[in-house]
Formats: C-alpha cells, sequence, structure tokens
C-alpha cells in the first residue's frame, strides 16, 4: 500500500503532546470564598516558557496535513474531479464534528448564562473550550488554496515554500520592527498573512515530502539527510538569533503582557522552530518507520488517528469536570502555583484527565456514528461545478469566519452569548451541506477523493477510522486569568 505510516505517527504524537500541553499548562486555584482561580502558567512562572519548545508541534499537522494534500488532490484531479469538489469533501469532514461540539458547548453557555451564571466563569470556561479553535481556519483556508499551491508546487518545487518562508520573514520583521503603539491596523493586517505564510511553508514541504523532492523516491538518501541537516540546524540557529539577540519572546504559546508574540501572528522566529523541526522529523523518520513495524505501536497510533477529531475537539472538558468534582468541592490538594509539591501533583492530575478524558471519547461514539451517516448523505461528489460550487466556497467562507472569532474570542466573549458566529457557523454548515443534495455519479466508490483516501493518509487532524457504512477501506492561544464563581 502506498499508505505513509509515519504521517499517521506524526499526527498522532502532534494530537497527544497538542493534548497533554494544554493540561500541563492549566492550573487552577481554589479561594476560601469558594472562587476560582486559573492563572496564566507562562507568565507567572516564566521558566516555563521554555517547555513550549517541545508542546508547539502544530508543525508537524501541517507537514502532515500538505503530506496528505498532495496525494489526495493529484487522484481526485486525475479523476476528472473539481477543485470545489475536493475541498468541500475535507470541509465537510471537518466541519461536521466542529458544528456538532460547538452547537453543544454554545447550548450550555445559553442555558448558564440564563441561569445567571456569573460572567466570568461564562467568558473563562468559553475561551478554554475554543482554545484550540484557531488550528481550524488556517487550515481549512490552506485545504482551499490546495489546487493552486500544488499547481505551484508542480511547477516550481522547493522554490515555492522558499519564496514564502521569504515574504513571511519579511512580514514577520515589519511586525516587530515598531512598538505596540506605533503598530497599526494595517500592519496587523499585514502581520495576520503570516498565517497562512508561515504555516503555508509547513504545509508546502508536506507537497514537496510527499513528491519525494525532500527525500524517498526523488532524491538520494545522502542528498535527503543533507536538506534535512540544513533545516534542523539552520531552522534552530534562526530561532536562536531571532529570540536571543532578536527581538522575538522564547515563548511559543502567546503569553499575556509581551509586546510580541510568536503565534499571534506566527512570528519569524515561529518560522525558524517549524524549519528545525521539520528537519528533524525527515532525519527520524528511517528510525521511527523501523519501529511501526511492530504491530503494538501501529496499534497504538491507529487507536490515537482514529480519535484525533474527539480528542482535538473535546479535550478540554475533563478540565471542567475535574474542577467541579475536586476543586468547587474543596477536595483537591493546593500547594503553592509553580512550587515543588505542585508540579508534583501534575502527574495525578494528567492521570485523571486522561481517565476522564476515555470516558468522554466513549460517550462520543453514538454522536460519531451518526455523524458518519450524516456524512454520507451531505459529502460533495467529486466534480461539482456551477451553482453548488458557489454554494460550497460560500458556505466555508461563512463557516471559517465564524471559527476566526471563536478562536480569537472565545464561545462566551465578556460572558455573553455571541449570536452572530454563533448563527453564522450554523448557516455556513447548513449551506456548505445542502449545496449537494445528491452526490455526483460514481461519487459513491473512489471519487477521487474519497473511497481510497486512506491509502495516502488523507486529512489532517480530521482523519478518522473508516466511517461509511457497508464499505471497507484499506487500511495551540494565551491562557487568560479569571476567576470563577460557584454556581
Amino acid at each position: 500500500m502506498s499508505r505513509d505510516r509515519y504521517v499517521d505517527f506524526l499526527r498522532a504524537w502532534a494530537i497527544l503532546l497538542v493534548v497533554l500541553g494544554h493540561w500541563l499548562i492549566t492550573g487552577l486555584i481554589r479561594h476560601p470564598d469558594g472562587e476560582i482561580t486559573a492563572p496564566e502558567l507562562l507568565a507567572s512562572v516564566p521558566w516555563t516558557q521554555w517547555l513550549t519548545l517541545g508542546f508547539q508541534i502544530m508543525p508537524l499537522f501541517f507537514l502532515a496535513g500538505g503530506h496528505a494534500a498532495a496525494g489526495s488532490w493529484a487522484r481526485a484531479r486525475a479523476a476528472g474531479g473539481s477543485a470545489a469538489g475536493w475541498v468541500g469533501q475535507r470541509a465537510v469532514r471537518l466541519l461536521l464534528p466542529t458544528a456538532v461540539y460547538s452547537g453543544l458547548v454554545l447550548l450550555a453557555v445559553g442555558v448558564c448564562s440564563a441561569l445567571g451564571v456569573d460572567r466570568a466563569t461564562l467568558a473563562l470556561v468559553g475561551w478554554a473550550m475554543a482554545m484550540q479553535f484557531w488550528f481550524l481556519p488556517v487550515y481549512l483556508l490552506l485545504s482551499a488554496l490546495t489546487p493552486v499551491l500544488y499547481a505551484l508546487h508542480e511547477r516550481w518545487g522547493l522554490r515555492v515554500p522558499v519564496v514564502m518562508g521569504v515574504v513571511g520573514l519579511g512580514v514577520g520583521m515589519l511586525v516587530a520592527a515598531g512598538d505596540a503603539s506605533s503598530r497599526g491596523s494595517a500592519v496587523e493586517a499585514i502581520g495576520s498573512l503570516n498565517y497562512l505564510l508561515v504555516w503555508g511553508v509547513v504545509y508546502q514541504l508536506g507537497l514537496c515530502w510527499r513528491d519525494g523532492l525532500l527525500g524517498g523516491d526523488g532524491g538520494t538518501a545522502r542528498r535527503a539527510r543533507g536538506r534535512a541537516v540544513a533545516m534542523a540546524v539552520g531552522g534552530g540557529a534562526g530561532f536562536a538569533l531571532l529570540v536571543g539577540p532578536g527581538p522575538f519572546p522564547v515563548s511559543l504559546i502567546l503569553v499575556t503582557g509581551e509586546e510580541l508574540s510568536n503565534t499571534n501572528p506566527p512570528s519569524a522566529a515561529m518560522l525558524a522552530w517549524s524549519l528545525a523541526q521539520v528537519g528533524v522529523a525527515l532525519l527520524i523518520a528511517p528510525v521511527v518507520r523501523r519501529m511501526l513495524e511492530r504491530a503494538r505501536v501501529r496499534q497504538a497510533v491507529r487507536v490515537l488517528g482514529a480519535g484525533s477529531m474527539a480528542l482535538y475537539l473535546w479535550h478540554m472538558l475533563p478540565v471542567l469536570i475535574v474542577a467541579a468534582a475536586f476543586y468547587l468541592t474543596g477536595l483537591a490538594p493546593e500547594p503553592r502555583y509553580g512550587s515543588t509539591g505542585w508540579w508534583a501533583l501534575r502527574v495525578p492530575w494528567l492521570l485523571v484527565l486522561g481517565v476522564a478524558l476515555v470516558g468522554v471519547v466513549r460517550a462520543l461514539r453514538p454522536v460519531e456514528r451518526a455523524l458518519a451517516s450524516v456524512e454520507v448523505r451531505v459529502r460533495p461528489g467529486a466534480g461539482i461545478r456551477g451553482a453548488a460550487a458557489w454554494r460550497m466556497w460560500a458556505g466555508l467562507g461563512v463557516s471559517v469566519w465564524a471559527l476566526t472569532y471563536f478562536a480569537g474570542h472565545g464561545f462566551a466573549y465578556g460572558g455573553e452569548f455571541p449570536v452572530r458566529p454563533a448563527v453564522g457557523l450554523a448557516l455556513g454548515v447548513v449551506t456548505l451541506c445542502a449545496a449537494f443534495p445528491r452526490r455526483d455519479a460514481g461519487s459513491a466508490g473512489n471519487d477521487g477523493s474519497g473511497g481510497s483516501d486512506a491509502d495516502d493518509n488523507d486529512g489532517g487532524v480530521e482523519a478518522q477510522e473508516p466511517r461509511r457504512a457497508g464499505r471497507s477501506r484499506r487500511s495551540g492561544q494565551a491562557q487568560p486569568s479569571g476567576r470563577a464563581r460557584r454556581g
């Protein structure tokens, strides 16, 4: 089979570190009056910012996503599919579970608001439940641009990510050039381009990797290793220069109070660190592939991959469950925040959250099965064009706007129910799905981007186990401080 299990491993490893990283930096304090605060660990204990060098693993998501997209789009295009059909299929796969998750969270926000729950509590919880959402609009936009990016890749190869990287470096330095008071809306708008440029570089490298330009069948092992070493060493050295004598902070996650951020928008330092990660990922590939020959290792990767979307969306719910069970009741031991005793308690904290997450994922299985059935009915055909294509693009655009709002503001900004983005997400997803009342002829089988997608690691964080009934398949934000009042 053409499936690369190492790509599955990168995706599984990345989702695992995202979950552990978010849990690790989330610390709660219960005060004598019953109030609960969530201090920002990276700001309260500054040395922990160095930990983000290991936990900021999002470059691997985009690398794996680019690798998957290259094979999936090439296959769809060869089968006569359209860009709208291919993008629509991937968008539906991501947006259906996201819409269900968002709808349930928004329902809870609405009920709590009606019951008079403290606004600060709602704002804090609403932020926590959306802290991972920044990835979705960026990934959806890169997916929408894949036909164009792949065309550029076919013509110019590695020169495309090089040019994107140079432009992204320039944008990052422009943002860093002025102080906070001099940065206007124009500079911020230009800086936002780096969401697509910096992450797009890694995504484009995934295209190059799949087509052999970074190793494999497209070049000798020595040349591949040389390029990987150059990216690892060059990216690491560039990062050191940009955060040492350079203007950027060491933290690869936004920290409240810092003038510059490496993630909002992605900075030149983030670009350098991403290149270093890609280089290391390529260097260790042979060793990890040998490990993946063991059945138990493959099984663990498969299990994580099967639940990747549920883990990605729902991994902060256990924090709320544990907070209610142990902190609101006063059962949790509370050594001084950031002390040795506090760090020792991180181990049981992570274990309890892990057990709770397993329970959440198991409880979601009926929902996932229902979503699988819905996806079969609404998933677009491969060759949609005309009015259906325009409806797809419109629904995708509105959905991306709504997700961008949630990523930046949470589900209850200021303790209020977000009416416009909630309606926008609902309309966007409905429009996207309603654009395809019937599937194209032949799309029930191998439509060019479904069916056999698993052989090329199709998908990003949304990759799931086979979900179509009757068929078989062959195979990262700042944490605001806040106060939560009981009830």
